[in-house]
């Protein structure tokens, strides 16, 4: 059975603290291994989570503040001394340019890696296709920071769920099977026998991550019909005013988002750290979603099975 789950190697926001590690997410998604935000100290959460540079197969950088980035530089020297031997691709925003070139290149070391730079600039108000994968396509979204910034959404692309016993029932097994779903038709038994006829359709899953904005239609959109919505969460209502003049969402407002997008599993992260425990920022959002995690380092959170 194929995995998806996120691993948070961060939770906090600008300042870590001694149980937070500043934020980075590893999300699992059958063989991509996409590691959003590395801010600093991302390489060592990495090891603590049991975790490996050649897992990495993209990497997706919301915008150039700090506790965003900063770990960029140490990973692409890991990558390049274990000899990761694909390339991992590094989406930006493009008017980060300059940042992520100093990045790329912050010191000396012996530069082996295939780092493939893809920033990312169009229209605020309409989708970006990031990459076209084999198994799903990356959407970014343009979101309401104080700098260019940048959401990110996974959505897989729409398949069939076959139905095992009507394929009985036509006496397809195995190989032809396989040739039914790459034809869309085959001929068994003197008839022709169309996929539809044996399986139903299967809405891709979703997973959307929502990083460093205010409430804005760029975040709806990412989260819209997700399973997993990954989300910050920094302040509590009772900060409202300073989360609207930083920029940011408080608890409450990333429950409000869930519940209007119709989003499955809610995970909390990104917190303030006048915040020691996620406990009232969870009970916050939970009093606008039914399933909400509020998220610690290092914790695991699986992608919930299909309906």
């Amino acid at each position: 059975m194929s995995a998806r789950e996120v691993i948070f190697l961060g939770t906090a926001s600008q300042v870590p603290t001694r149980q937070r590690n500043q934020h980075a997410l590893f999300l699992r998604w059958d063989d991509l291994g996409i590691l959003f935000d590395p801010g600093e100290g991302t390489q060592r959460q990495m090891i603590r989570a049991g975790l490996s540079a050649s897992q990495i197969t993209h990497i997706c950088i919301t915008h150039f503040h700090g506790d965003h980035c900063l770990g960029l530089a140490s990973l692409v020297q890991r990558i390049s001394l274990d000899r990761v031997p694909h390339p991992v691709m590094v989406f930006y925003p493009r008017s980060g340019q300059i940042y992520f070139d100093r990045l790329r290149h912050a010191c000396i070391f012996h530069d082996r890696a295939q780092i493939v730079p893809r920033p990312l600039a169009g229209p605020a108000d309409a989708d970006l296709v990031a990459a076209e994968l084999p198994q799903a396509v990356l959407i970014a979204r343009a979101l309401d920071h104080r700098v260019d910034c940048y959401g990110y959404r996974l959505v897989e692309r729409d398949g069939r769920r076959m139905l095992p016993e009507r394929l009985a029932a036509l006496g397809l097994r195995g190989a032809r099977i396989g040739e039914l779903v790459a034809r869309g038709q085959v001929e068994e038994g003197g008839r022709t026998v169309r996929l539809e006829e044996v399986s139903v359709p299967r809405p891709g899953q979703r997973f959307a991550f929502v990083m460093d904005t205010r409430p804005c239609v760029g975040a709806e959109a990412l989260a819209d019909q997700a399973d997993l919505l990954v989300c910050e969460s920094t302040y509590l209502s009772s900060e409202e005013r300073l989360a609207h003049d930083y920029y940011h969402m408080t608890a409450a407002q990333a429950g409000q988002l869930a519940r209007r997008a119709g989003v499955r599993r809610l995970v909390l992260t990104h917190f303030s750290e006048r915040y020691p425990h996620g406990g009232p920022l969870r009970e916050e959002a939970a009093a606008f979603h039914d399933d909400v995690l509020a998220a610690d380092d290092l914790i695991t959170v699986r992608v919930p099975p299909r309906r």
